[in-house]
């Protein structure tokens, strides 16, 4: 008796003393529900700290289903029920679970139907949503409006489950501005089950589905909170007991100059279909990228409609191709490539004869020229490119072989992705004796082969942001860099972020790729540079639309033929640096369905380089505002010449260059697996709703507590002025 009494006071002391504070915590813990708050993304800024992707609040009416279940159960009994039909160790089998549209539709929709709150929803995606994700909110109304939320605000709906949530949104400061740079955000495609395990409710992070948002994602994406709610007797949630804040991620900055970008973005708006890139030849930093037709990333935000998306899919423009990283046949343009490949072998002095066109086995290719009748006759280097002689090129680029070609376009980086932080970037095509052998074996390679390649035709294929690099490296004289669009990643402070290392995430300095300077002399890349500046500054240039008064600028022309989504389409060049002797800019303009480089895309480039230049002297401020998707009416129509003193391009004129060949584009998508909101289906429609919000006066929101979304990013019944760029640069500052 008395040892059992001993031991039952053991049992007793066990559990009240030495484990007491341990079943005290279960006990603590039973009455509470977890929350796991979405983690802060950081921002997206310029070289200049202008912010181009920040966050705003959007408020949201969450479900939670399992608590709207338990609350069904409580009033009404037990829950309806419905099958549906899984595979279970390879075989199918029917299961039941509870019917939460039933549920909602009963339950729920009618005291928010009173309210003038209730709003048509897919019911199948929410059943699908409690059947596969149960421990994460479903999303009732999204970016919820002021009145709409000052109603919820104002009525208690009594309903179990139904939570206006505030969460961080990313908000494109300037709508469209560099949107096929930026990328978007969405809803991450698997919820991580062991993360969730931890809470009673999990609100997932949203993730970068494209670009920058998503190369850059690790970085920018921060750390969750938790939110800790009470529960009552009844196991009901009725408050918040306490929150953990999440922390903001790193910010990253990019080499982009916004006003810059803004000024591309306008002069490539007298287009329907191309794409500008902006370097600076003295460190390889994408100073702007711009690609039309564009679209607006805001709309993908916090969910993009299917309407939306599939208009965005069907527009015939491809609004979501990033033309910029895109590959297209280079034309003339390529003729810079040879002629280093020439140079290379040591054909600096070497004079070739155009009669109007050149034989290689059983085909006459012809020179621009001689089709009109004429020839170019005797020509060294530099004035075959001022005048861009096909006919020099085909003998030119035969001397030197394909060889010399293949390695002097990768030495510039052809034919290879660059590795900036694009999801998609097409490498393009440097072909040879050994990509025909893998891509067309019963082919062999001749000298026809290397006169096409030589010319930019044939199965050549660059990418607007590698010709950019290209003609950087020969403005300054011979150093190949990679190029950057990312210059840093840093905190809150402003300090940059460091790996395990202790060393920069992103290291600010630029990389080179490799340097000419060891493989030619100088007056070698002289000699190229001069053959530029012929072609714009001299009589008889193909690029004398570019001139520009009190610059000198050396640029190439280029046009050619293509197939874009098997139809014929003519690809329009302009490639140039300036000033002439001391670069801060490399041009790249491509214009799909622009008759000739030299009256397309010039003038294009020539916009481009003069209001840089005027905001770099300080007497040109371009104002940073929202830009709408840039979309040309007839995309597809032919441009003969743009001419900014009007406002719409014209319809003829033109340059001397021809076409000859075509090859097949390789377009770069912008966009991939956004979060598409579904329409709603037939047992998710409220009857009789037409429209969002109800055209009357919002009432007042009672006064409450700001929470720390509130606080952190502000509430505001209408939206916040984009924020003031920085002054104008003083000369010679980038």
């Amino acid at each position: 008796m008395l040892v059992g009494l001993a031991a039952l006071s053991m049992r007793l002391w066990w559990v009240q003393v030495a484990r007491g504070s341990e079943y005290t915590a279960k006990i603590r813990g039973s009455s509470e529900a977890t929350v796991r708050i979405p983690s802060v993304r950081g921002e997206i800024r310029d070289r200049n700290g202008v912010p181009l992707v920040q966050n705003r609040v959007s408020h949201e009416v969450d479900f939670y289903l399992p608590e709207m279940v338990k609350g069904y159960r409580e009033r009404v009994g037990p829950p309806p029920m419905t099958e549906y039909r899984s595979t279970i160790n390879g075989m199918p089998k029917d299961l039941k679970e509870p019917d939460i549209v039933k549920i909602v539709n009963t339950g729920v929709v009618p005291r928010l139907d009173d309210l003038d709150l209730a709003r048509n929803y897919n019911a199948g995606q929410l059943q699908r949503h409690f059947r596969t994700n149960t421990e994460v909110p479903y999303t009732y109304i999204k970016d919820i409006d002021f009145p709409t939320m000052a109603k919820f605000s104002e009525h208690d709906l009594g309903l179990p489950g139904v939570d206006i949530t505030i969460k961080p949104v990313r908000s494109y400061v300037y709508g469209a501005l560099a949107s096929h740079m930026l990328g978007y955000v969405g809803a991450p495609d698997d919820t991580n089950t062991e993360e969730a395990k931890k809470f009673s409710f999990y609100q997932p992070d949203v993730e970068g589905k494209s670009n920058v948002e998503k190369s850059m994602d690790e970085y920018l994406k921060g750390k969750p909170g938790v939110r800790y709610m009470r529960r009552n007797a009844k196991g009901q949630i009725d408050g918040v007991l306490r929150e953990e804040p999440p922390k903001a991620g790193g910010n990253v900055n990019l080499t982009i100059d916004a006003r810059i970008q803004m000024i591309a973005e306008e002069a490539l708006r007298a287009v329907g279909r191309g794409a500008a890139v902006v370097v600076d030849p003295n460190n390889g930093n994408i100073l702007a990228m711009a690609s039309v037709p564009s679209f607006d990333p805001n709309t993908f935000i916090p969910s993009i409609k299917l309407k939306d998306w599939e208009a965005l899919r069907k527009d015939e423009a491809n609004p979501l191709i990033n033309r910029a990283v895109s590959a297209f046949p280079p034309g003339s343009t390529f003729k810079l490539v040879t002629t280093l490949a020439g140079l290379r072998r040591g054909l600096a002095g070497q004079h070739f004869n155009c009669g109007g066109g050149v034989t290689y086995g059983d085909h006459f290719f012809h020179c621009w020229i001689g089709e009109k009748g004429g020839s170019h006759g005797v020509l060294g280097v530099s004035d075959a490119i001022k005048v861009s002689c096909n006919s020099f090129f085909y003998q030119f680029g035969n001397a030197a072989g394909i060889d010399a070609i293949d390695e002097t376009g990768e030495s510039l980086g052809l034919g290879q992705t660059s590795g900036i932080e694009i999801t998609t970037e097409s490498p393009g095509v440097l072909p040879g004796p050994d990509w025909m052998h893998i891509h067309y074996p019963r082919e062999r390679w001749s000298s026809a082969y290397t006169a096409n390649v030589s010319i930019g035709q044939g199965y050549d294929l660059v990418t607007p942001l590698q010709l950019a690099m290209v003609y950087a490296t020969v403005a300054n004289g011979g150093v190949s860099y990679y190029p950057k669009l990312v210059q840093s990643v840093t905190d809150a402070d402003g300090k940059p972020l460091l790996n395990e290392k202790g060393a920069p995430v992103v290291s600010p300095a630029p990389k080179v790729r490799r340097d000419l300077r060891f493989d030619f002399k100088r007056e070698q890349i002289e000699l190229a540079r001069r053959g530029l500046w012929k072609v714009v500054n001299e009589d008889g240039g193909t690029g004398g639309k570019a001139r520009l008064s009190g610059v000198q600028v050396a640029g190439k022309t280029g046009t050619a033929q293509a197939m874009t989504e098997g139809k014929k389409d003519t690809i329009a060049w302009f490639a140039c640096f300036a000033p002439y002797d001391q670069p801060k800019y490399a041009i790249a303009v491509m214009v799909q369905g622009g008759e000739h480089g030299g009256s397309v895309a010039a003038p294009i480039a020539t916009r481009i380089l003069s209001r840089a230049l005027a905001l770099e002297a300080g007497t040109y401020d371009p104002q940073l505002a929202w830009l709408a998707p840039a979309h040309r009416t007839n995309p597809f129509q032919m441009i003969a010449a743009v001419d900014f003193k009007d406002s719409n391009p014209k319809l003829t004129g033109g340059d001397e260059e021809n076409l000859d060949g075509s090859t097949n584009s390789d377009m770069a998508n912008a966009g991939a697996d956004p979060d598409v909101e579904p329409e709603a289906d037939a047992n998710g429609r409220v009857a009789g709703q037409k429209r969002m919000v109800r055209p009357t006066p919002a009432p007042t929101p009672p006064p409450r507590k700001l929470s720390f979304f509130e606080r952190l990013f502000g509430v505001h019944p209408k939206p916040t002025p984009p924020p003031t760029p920085p002054p104008r640069r003083t000369p010679g500052r980038r």
